[in-house]
């Protein structure tokens, strides 16, 4: 059994989502951090060492494509699983995530139980 909860950070402008996405990982046991918009969290995201991302698309300052796109450019987050939480259903929207390399892509309104386990999923069982 692990000692250490696996690390989440949760990229979301909206305050209300943001907290029921972070209570809702917590009380899955993740460890939960937040950011607020694409900037927030390249900022933090080294600090961070998260082992899953999800990023809300349409944010301020930088938008989820573009920090998807930074987090895979990045040496260090190249291969840390990125789930894209958004309200964008359009096909078009679901194979720019796939040029990318988001490994999920779950739509807004969610189920949080769907989420934690889209999560859990890309854990698989097992971190390094």
């Amino acid at each position: 059994m692990n000692a250490l909860p696996a690390r989440v950070l949760v990229v979301e402008d909206d305050h209300v989502i943001r907290e029921l996405i972070r209570l809702n990982l917590e009380l899955e046991g993740f460890e939960v951090f937040t950011a607020v918009d694409g900037q927030d969290c390249l900022e933090h995201v080294e600090r961070i060492d998260p082992h899953v991302v999800t990023l809300d698309v349409m944010m301020p300052r930088l938008d989820g494509w573009s920090a998807a796109e930074r987090l895979r450019a990045r040496e260090r987050t190249r291969h840390c699983p990125i789930v894209l939480v958004t309200a964008r259903t359009q096909e078009e929207d679901r194979r720019r995530a796939e040029r990318i390399g988001v490994n999920a892509y779950v739509t807004k309104p969610f189920d949080p139980d769907e989420l934690v386990d889209v999560v859990r999923g890309l854990l698989g069982g097992g971190r390094e």
